[in-house]
């Protein structure tokens, strides 16, 4: 049996800024992000496996994504860690709010990555991650394909 890709799509909502940016985005702002994950394997052919002629569930992987990615940056603000915003961040967190401090700049691009990783690790063994897609705007985004990475 073939390979077959299963693409499931998610919403959320993340505020950043882009320290050391020349443009409007180094102020801090936010993304009504859309997020695309595909992934790519064989059915499922035991016919006495509850999962028959699946890849993976959507449930799985909703689950996995939502962990990993949407619980973690849905209605945070995303920071890099170096940025001279930390007093900002600190101040943020003090008062409550959902921040995270970043090991990268807060780019479509590098969230992408970043994205990649942490799902793959969570995939079962006979499941690939095929790319994903992080639209920013309803005009832009950035995305990644595991063929691009080998």
């Amino acid at each position: 049996m073939g390979n077959i890709r299963i693409t499931k799509q998610f919403s959320f909502e993340t505020g950043h800024a882009l320290f050391g940016y020349d443009g409007k985005c180094r102020n801090v702002h936010g993304h009504s992000y859309k997020l695309s994950v595909t992934v790519i394997g064989k059915p499922i052919t035991d016919t006495s496996h509850v999962k028959l002629g699946m890849v993976i569930d959507f449930t799985d992987l909703k689950n996995i994504v939502k962990e990993e990615i949407v619980d973690q940056f849905d209605h945070a603000t995303v920071f890099n860690k170096n940025t001279p915003h930390l007093e900002l961040a600190k101040e943020l967190m003090e008062r409550g709010h959902n921040v995270i401090l970043a090991e990268y700049q807060p780019t479509s691009e590098n969230m992408v990555l970043d994205f990649a990783d942490k799902i793959k690790l969570r995939l079962p063994e006979n499941i690939l991650l095929h790319s994903l897609k992080l639209q920013e705007t309803d005009s832009s985004f950035a995305e990644w394909y595991a063929s691009d990475n080998l």
